[in-house]
């Protein structure tokens, strides 16, 4: 098995137990930068990013205006 095929393998038993959306959930919480958080996932919209997350539309929108990349 490669190394690109055991990240791939990785990564799938990491998004299938949820420890994904717990660490993007975590560099949030430590950073409140939603912005870097949009970016590691790859999301072109900052509101999947914010659905992704489960946090209040409301409460995150100015912040991530806020936070220039």
């Amino acid at each position: 098995m490669s190394t690109r095929q055991y990240a791939r393998l990785v990564n799938e038993w990491v998004t299938a137990i949820g420890l994904r959306r717990t660490k993007d959930a975590m560099i949030y919480r430590a950073t409140g930068n939603l912005r870097a958080v949009q970016l590691l996932l790859g999301h072109a919209k900052i509101e999947n990013t914010v659905r992704y997350l489960g946090v209040d539309l409301e409460d995150v929108l100015p912040l991530a205006k806020r936070t220039e990349i």
